[in-house]
Parts: structure tokens; C-alpha cells; sequence
């Protein structure tokens, strides 16, 4: 399948584009580069496939589906700080909503059929019940990137009505890791994501590793979330795709592992991995951040047979390879 992978110089979307590659499709990946890398489509062996521009620009996006002949589109490319969207919700509406209604408009100019879209845990706030499951109908994001992905989700069903356009959301939650083989990883630089910055801690880049809210109640006062391995989260893109073109329904599905794990809990198990000890400071919470969220995935193990394979231990040394490697 010529599949376009929006963002797909990002984290999660250049390990898309990884499994994509082992699972023998073609691949056009648009990305502004922002907040991607080229060294990564070089690792990949595909930086000859980067066309460098936005969502939001017609023309680009009216050649790319013309020249390429585009079958269906991953859409990774959005901003998601959800603590920094509180501060700008101009920019996260018009980016992460404006950008993906554009491609969604020129998808359906170009009759383009399968839709696989990023989206996020963040849709179900701060949830009274866990694990969270697809069906949960509270849904009160805390930010407005959380509120934006409930857009977009809510959108998508009138477009498979109105244009045929079938689409599977995926809402995962706290991605980390990177490819086994210590190929392609996360940027350090351009993250705010906890195992990366616990990581810098370990390596003596950073002087400490900053708690964010330590009198929450949770078992040891940090805030839980659940943590997936990238390579995990790309493997259920392409299932989800591959199934939705051999005559699959549209849906939203969870990625996770079902399991919560602490804020200590995880900074215990990087000085574990890496033998190391690293000062931890302790600053109050954030706003627009969920006390305690996991979820349940059963749809997508069910649905699509997917089953996430890497433990947290898994996550914290592909990660530590990874940037040890990268920093030197």
C-alpha cells in the first residue's frame, strides 16, 4: 500500500514509518520539521522519501495525492504539549484541527479511503474510573490539545458518511522507548516526556529529574500513567490500516498496557537500568495533567489481535541505548 505518513519524522511517526518499511509498504512521509529529524529518515534508509511542508498547505498536499498515488494516510502531525496548550489554544486549534479538517478535505477531494489518526489518552481528562475503556462516555479533556483529538475523533464518522472515508483513532497514552535494534529513538532535545529527562538525569546532562506533583492520591503521591513501547504503538498502526482496507469498520481504540505505574516508580526503575543514582527534585503539579489514568486495550486485542509485547524495562534501557549512543 503508498501510504502518506504525516509527521513522519517525529517519534512515533518515524517508527511508523520503520514498520511500515518491515512490513513491506511504500511510504511518502510530510513533515515540517519542526519538530522532526532528518538523521532519523537517514537511519531509516528514507530520507529521499521527506517532502518538507504542512497539512495546512493545499497545493502540497493536492501533488502530493496526484503524484504519489496515495492510498491511505497516517496522521501523526500535530503539537502535544497538553500543559503548553493551556497557555496557547490558538495555536493548537489551528495546528492540530485546522491542519488535520485541510488534509481531511483534500483526502476526500482526492478519494482517498483509510485514515489512521493519532490521537490520545488526553480525550478522557482526569477520569473518576480506570482503567479507561473506548465506551467510557465521559469524555473532559483537561487541555485544549485533549479537546482537539475529541474534535477531530467526533468529526470523523460524518466523513465516512458524507465521502466514504473509513478511519480508526488510536488513542494511546505515554509512548516511550526506542527500536530494539538502537536504529531510531526519541530526541532528547525536543521532548518533555519523563523517561527521556530521567534518562539526561542518569547521564549527568541535566543537574536533576523534576517530580511534578507529589501529593496526589495515588499510592505514592505521583501522578500514574501507562507506558507503551513505541515500536508497540507502530506495530497497531499498521494493524489497524491493514485491517481497515481488508474490509474492516471504522472505530477508536485504546493503546496501552494496562498496567499504571508511578511517576518514583518509573525513576526507580531508570536508576536500576542504568546503575545509576541522579538527584530528584520535587515541584508542584501541572495544570491540564490527569491525576491517574490507564487504559484498557481489549478492543484492539481483540479486534485487531494486537497484543503489546515490551515491559517497562523493556521501554526504560531500548531508551537508555538509545541516548547513551546518541549523546556521545
Amino acid at each position: 500500500m503508498k501510504v502518506l505518513v504525516t509527521g513522519g519524522a517525529g517519534y512515533i511517526g518515524s517508527h511508523t514509518v520503520r514498520e511500515l518499511l518491515l512490513r513491506e509498504h511504500s511510504v511518502v512521509i510530510l513533515d515540517t520539521l519542526e519538530f522532526g529529524s532528518k538523521k532519523v529518515l537517514e537511519n531509516l534508509g528514507v530520507l529521499d522519501k521527506l517532502v518538507v511542508g504542512s497539512v495546512s498547505e493545499i497545493r502540497l498536499l493536492d501533488r502530493l495525492f496526484e503524484e504519489h498515488q496515495i492510498e491511505a494516510v497516517i496522521h501523526f502531525a500535530a503539537y502535544k504539549r497538553g500543559n503548553e496548550s493551556i497557555n496557547k489554544p490558538a495555536e493548537y486549534f489551528a495546528n492540530n484541527v485546522g491542519g488535520t479538517f485541510n488534509l481531511l478535505d483534500r483526502m476526500s477531494r482526492h478519494n482517498i479511503k483509510y485514515f489512521i489518526f493519532s490521537s490520545s489518552g488526553g480525550v478522557y481528562g482526569n477520569p473518576q474510573v480506570v482503567p479507561v475503556t473506548e465506551d467510557n462516555n465521559v469524555l473532559r479533556p483537561e487541555s485544549p490539545y485533549g479537546e482537539g483529538k475529541l474534535m477531530i475523533e467526533q468529526s470523523l464518522p460524518w466523513y465516512e458518511r458524507a465521502y466514504g472515508l473509513k478511519s480508526v483513532s488510536l488513542r494511546y497514552f505515554n509512548a516511550a522507548g526506542a527500536a530494539p535494534e538502537g536504529q531510531i529513538g526519541e530526541d532528547w532535545n525536543l521532548t518533555n516526556n519523563l523517561i527521556p529527562l530521567a534518562l539526561k538525569a542518569a547521564l549527568g546532562l541535566s543537574p536533576a529529574f523534576s517530580i511534578m506533583g507529589t501529593n496526589h492520591p495515588t499510592r505514592d503521591g505521583t501522578c500514574i500513567r501507562d507506558f507503551i513501547h513505541v515500536s508497540d504503538l507502530a506495530e497497531a498502526h499498521i494493524t489497524a490500516l491493514e485491517k481497515l482496507k481488508n474490509d474492516g469498520e471504522s472505530g477508536v481504540y485504546n493503546l496501552g498496557t494496562g498496567q499504571g505505574t508511578t511517576v518514583r516508580e518509573v525513576v526507580e526503575m531508570v536508576k536500576r537500568v542504568t546503575r545509576k543514582d541522579f538527584p530528584v527534585k520535587e515541584l508542584p503539579g501541572r495544570p491540564g495533567d490527569p491525576v491517574a489514568i490507564w487504559a484498557d486495550s481489549s478492543r484492539a486485542r481483540h479486534d485487531f489481535g494486537w497484543q503489546p509485547r515490551y515491559t517497562l524495562e523493556d521501554m526504560v534501557r531500548t531508551a537508555y541505548e538509545w541516548h547513551r549512543k546518541s549523546s556521545q
